[in-house]
């Protein structure tokens, strides 16, 4: 495994996460979710999810955090549109 702490894991909890015995898939997606609030502003994440499925995700296929980063890859890769106060009618 790749030591802590670079570009595509800046505080080293994906690589931490692997690293725990016996964690559930819901505190995977917390650590996802600090993970993703934590990589730089010139750090795109699917590209990063990418490399971080490269680095663990082969060797450790049914570990909850791959199943995590999947679905994550997934969702950013692919947003929705949720509404808001421009999608709504307007009165003429």
């Amino acid at each position: 495994m790749i030591a802590k702490g670079d570009d595509h894991d800046p505080k080293g909890l994906i690589f931490e996460a692997y690293r725990i015995d016996g964690i559930t898939k819901s505190e995977c997606r917390t650590i996802f979710l600090d993970w993703a609030l934590s990589l730089p502003d010139t750090i795109r994440p699917v590209p990063a999810i990418d490399v971080l499925l490269g680095r663990y995700g082969a060797g450790h296929a049914d570990h909850p955090m791959t199943e995590v980063l999947t679905e994550g890859r997934a969702r950013v890769a692919s947003p929705k549109r949720r509404g808001g106060w421009r999608s709504r009618i307007r009165p003429q």
